[in-house]
């Protein structure tokens, strides 16, 4: 019997997305746990791949499986409907999220006497909760700490919002096809990989950006090549040979590149994992992470591993409120706007 091909999968209504991103979102709180206690060493998956931390390796995830929902997403969609359920998606929770660390994290932890004086206070509001671009640092917060950051993780939020833009103005040309799309989307790899490799090496923003791009526009092929896409073992272990094979060279990021993109779509489709059909908390998590791990650092500082238990506690509370409160009632009237079903929003 032949391997499901990822267009039967999808169809069958029943994926892992929702798990993977919530352990995406952990992996991220792991792997900033020595950065931001400022401790020597490294995270398991660092040492495991020589290559990415933890957090990265979740953020390219992120972006992959982002790149694959969103198409699908964009297929069922008008283009107000398409703009409309992302805005809903993710400007709801990242305001309020923003808007606590302005107006009660900040006033409660800063030494600044002029903070609502202070222009800073005013960007890091503006910038960050507008999607246009982020502003780290609120005037006299954190200020003692190894990283002053009030939220770190919010960088990839604007990256991501444009590439939703660039998906939707490749829709409206007609080059979501397997005909047009992919020879497009091989001549942007290539074009990236040899601007990478021409100016390395880059600085460590443009090289993220650059990954995340990569990992979104192949999520988005794989949609686009759903029909011709077969889920089997195989590849994924010779994958993983290739990858130990290659371990510790320049090379490992080639199969490191398979091996999350097919690697993430086998581990969605054909492992029987526990699915999260309802309650998805990635999102809170992944939002709020950061600041509780600062804050338990200013509180009760302590190794990695002490700082990523409690920022995982106090991250899940804050998650699921955000979930409760703010997304799933923001969900719910997306889907009255949009009428896709639950179990594949993204």
């Amino acid at each position: 019997m032949s391997a499901l091909t990822l267009a039967d999968a999808w169809r069958t209504g029943r994926n892992n997305f929702n798990l993977i991103r919530l352990l995406a979102a952990w992996m991220v709180i792991y792997g900033h746990a020595w950065a931001i206690t400022g401790s020597p060493g490294q995270d398991w998956v660092t040492w495991l791949t020589q290559f990415k931390y933890a957090g990265a390796v979740a953020v390219d995830v992120f972006f992959f499986i982002s790149g694959f929902l969103i198409a699908a997403s964009l297929q069922r969609n008008s283009t107000a409907h398409y703009l409309m359920a992302r805005a809903l998606r993710i400007l709801p929770a990242l305001v309020v999220c923003v808007v606590l660390c302005v107006c009660v994290l900040g006033p409660l932890l800063t030494t600044a006497s002029d903070y609502w004086r202070n222009p800073q206070t005013w960007r890091y509001l503006l910038v960050n909760a507008s999607l246009w671009s982020t502003s780290p640092t609120l005037p006299g917060v954190f200020e003692t700490l190894p990283y002053q950051a009030v939220n770190g993780s919010l960088w990839t939020l604007p990256g991501e919002a444009r590439l939703y833009l660039a998906l939707l103005a490749a829709s409206v040309c007609g080059l979501l096809t397997p005909r047009r799309y992919t020879p497009l989307w091989a001549l942007a790899l290539a074009g990236a990989y040899a601007f990478a490799l021409w100016r390395h090496p880059l600085p460590e923003m443009w090289l993220n950006y650059l990954w995340c791009t990569a990992y979104f526009i192949t999520g988005t092929l794989c949609w686009v090549q759903r029909d011709r896409i077969r889920l089997r073992a195989w590849p994924l272990l010779a994958l993983l040979v290739l990858a130990f094979a290659a371990r510790g060279t320049p090379w490992f990021h080639l199969p490191y590149f398979g091996i999350v993109g097919y690697g993430t779509l086998w581990l969605a489709f054909v492992p029987a994992l526990p699915r999260i059909r309802r309650n998805d908390l990635s999102y809170g998590l992944y939002l709020y992470g950061w600041p509780m791990a600062q804050l338990v650092q200013t509180f009760s500082p302590g190794g990695p591993l002490h700082n990523m238990l409690w920022a995982t506690v106090l991250a899940l509370g804050c998650a699921t409120a955000s979930w409760f409160l703010i997304e799933r009632p923001a969900l719910r009237l997306k889907q009255r706007l949009t009428a896709v079903p639950a179990s594949t929003a993204a």
